[in-house]
């Protein structure tokens, strides 16, 4: 699609949410990856091939690596991952007692780091971070998700509900206007999804690289001329949240794969 087709695509969705459906009915959400062509498909499904899998293999050997001046590993509090993060990330962002606020997966691994191993906190989109996270979320590939049943997030899955319908930007465009009303429809060329979040950390083929859902959210609101927020910004948790609720009974797919 030429970039005046993309304008004109983009000013089509700010003009046509009245007539359309609206929210998605929960037993009609679809995980991204059935949108994708077979090639892509298959790039995901097998491990040999994903390139989502070699940050996998580097958070795997971060799992055991003692860091910080407590010299602690992961693996010294959480033994094998295999059984201790399994469930885990299908439950992320979670509520932090602490902080009286939930925090993202990414956000809960540099607590960690601070509180127990005394390391610094690992830069969100740096390589380390996300291998990390995507050797956590693999443990729970196939898991669905269950992510915003504590009756502590309701304020904030509502917060982030709010901002998916929010237009925002030059364009003028809501999350929930591509999302809801116009999947299965195509803009630039690309396959419009539903926006489930089910396989982050993941690689983008347009990134040449893994990334967050936070990359993600922030794409989108560069895409339709809109500020975007600072990478751990309350309102990035927010959306992430009410997404993954949004999301419930999904199944995981960390590293999926997309276009």
């Amino acid at each position: 699609m030429s970039f005046w087709r993309a304008i004109s695509a983009a000013a089509f969705l700010a003009t046509a949410p009245a007539l359309l459906a609206g929210e998605i009915p929960p037993d009609a959400r679809r995980s991204g990856y059935s949108f994708m062509g077979p090639d892509t498909r298959a790039m995901q499904d097998d491990d040999t091939s994903n390139p989502g899998m070699l940050f996998v293999l580097d958070g795997e050997a971060l799992w055991t690596k003692k860091t910080g001046s407590a010299d602690k590993a992961c693996a010294d509090c959480h033994g094998d991952a295999r059984g201790s993060m399994k469930g885990v990330a299908a439950r992320y962002p979670a509520f932090d007692k602490a902080l009286a606020r939930p925090v993202t997966l990414d956000q809960r691994i540099n607590l960690c780091r601070s509180n127990h191993q005394q390391a610094p906190a690992l830069p969100y989109e740096s390589r380390d971070l996300l291998a990390l996270s995507a050797f956590v979320a693999h443990q729970s590939r196939g898991i669905t998700i269950t992510a915003g049943d504590d009756p502590q997030l309701k304020p904030f899955v509502e917060q982030g509900r709010d901002l998916f319908m929010q237009r925002e930007g030059q364009l003028n465009l809501a999350c929930t206007n591509c999302h809801d009303d116009n999947f299965n429809n195509r803009l630039a060329g690309a396959p419009i999804t539903q926006g489930q979040p089910t396989g982050y950390p993941l690689y983008r083929l347009e990134w040449q690289t893994l990334g967050s859902l936070e990359r993600r959210l922030r794409s989108c609101m560069t895409g339709v001329r809109a500020q975007a927020y600072d990478f751990g910004a309350p309102e990035l948790v927010a959306l992430e949240l009410y997404l993954m609720s949004r999301a419930h009974g999904l199944p995981m797919e960390t590293p999926a794969v997309r276009p």
